[in-house]
């Protein structure tokens, strides 16, 4: 976003919200999403809770951390000066398309921690069968996707008309920045995708772990009572 005079007070501000937009949405988030997709086939178990056995890997605190402790102030900082780039420009807000779908991705994103602790730590019996997830757990997976699609939307709108129309196209938006969004969706979807191989060896784990020999597994919640119903996160 150089030419051959400094970005201004605006642009400048307008640039930290699409760099922390970028940062928290397009990169933290998806890290944390690999995460918990990888690392649960390839990291042991532990029991959390004895009675009944509720086991757990250390994939959810790693998930659990990068989601909303690494990922939560970047993208409320983002949002914050979005909301100050809105207030210097006097044109109210959550008025034009990206501004609405701003406060619509921060909803769902609030929406998602809750559901993601909902999910982890109250074990619902499922309605599946012993041993499969109830809904809550691939409503959690498909929001997440959702969301990511929906930011790389924003994103998009940002760099390719929300910029222009923000600042008045005093200075373009670099084709740096417009290739390492390219980038950034095709390296997530791609690893995504190959990640999802590794959905057999986890359920085959899964049912190792339900039978009482558990090796490297996704989160287990095992309810031991007389139906020898158990649930998987």
């Amino acid at each position: 976003m150089a030419t051959s005079f400094p970005l201004q007070p605006l642009e400048i501000m307008a640039k930290n919200h699409a760099i922390l937009s970028t940062t928290g949405f397009l990169i933290l988030l998806p890290v944390g999403v690999l995460v918990a997709r990888y690392a649960r086939t390839f990291t042991p178990v532990y029991v959390v809770i004895p009675s009944p056995t509720w086991i757990s890997g250390i994939w959810f605190p790693v998930h659990f951390v990068v989601q909303l402790f690494l990922s939560g102030p970047v993208i409320f900082a983002a949002w914050y000066y979005g909301w100050k780039t809105s207030d210097v420009l006097g044109l109210g807000h959550f008025l034009d398309p990206h501004q609405k779908m701003g406060l619509a991705l921060l909803i769902l994103y609030v929406l998602q921690l809750l559901l993601g602790l909902f999910t982890h730590f109250i074990k619902l019996r499922s309605p599946f069968g012993p041993g499969t997830r109830s809904p809550q757990n691939y409503f959690h997976v498909f929001l997440g996707l959702v969301i990511l699609v929906l930011a790389a939307e924003q994103v998009h709108y940002g760099l390719y008309i929300e910029w222009a129309f923000a600042t008045g196209g005093l200075h373009v938006v670099p084709m740096a920045a417009k290739r390492a969004w390219i980038a950034l969706i095709v390296i997530f979807w791609v690893l995504y995708l190959a990640g999802l191989a590794l959905v057999p060896r986890q359920f085959s784990q899964e049912k190792r772990a339900r039978h009482g020999t558990p090796t490297k597994s996704d989160e287990i919640g095992l309810q031991n009572n007389h139906s020898g119903d158990v649930q998987s996160a």
